[in-house]
């Protein structure tokens, strides 16, 4: 028996003309929601107040953030903003002194030969002469 597979899942069906059921009900919300800012106040106060409210639901109908909806970009925004947050690493403050004592610790070390290549010998010995560099710079105050 053979069985039809429905394709395009991720394109809504255009119910009202060339709008969809969502894109139509935010588009009148923000109608009506002029309109009555326009009948209830005065005209500048229904234009400050109307015009964001009618480009907020406009936004929700047609505007589209990343190939998504606006609406759930601003959902997002919320559970990103009221979630617990883990961090998993903090970055320590080190004094100049702890720093040094780290750079001399490193630089005592016996560093065995790894490679038979000159140029990575001399590359080692460069790396090396940096970090004495900075511990000539990081001295401990006194």
């Amino acid at each position: 028996m053979k069985y039809q597979v429905p394709q395009f899942l991720e394109v809504e069906d255009k119910i009202f003309g060339p709008f969809t059921l969502k894109q139509f009900l935010y588009a009148g919300a923000g109608i009506a929601m002029g309109f009555l800012a326009w009948t209830t106040f005065t005209r500048f106060i229904a234009i400050l107040i109307g015009v964001p409210i009618v480009s907020l639901f406009f936004g929700l109908a047609f505007w589209k953030v990343n190939e998504r909806p606006l609406a759930e970009a601003i959902e997002n925004f919320f559970k990103y903003l009221l979630s617990p947050k883990l961090y998993l690493w903090k970055k320590e403050e080190k004094s100049p002194q702890k720093q040094a004592a780290e750079v001399i610790h490193h630089a005592q070390m016996d560093v065995p030969k790894l490679s038979n290549s000159k140029l990575k010998d001399l590359s080692w010995g460069l790396d090396i002469h940096e970090t004495l560099e900075t511990l000539d710079n990081i001295s401990p105050k006194q």
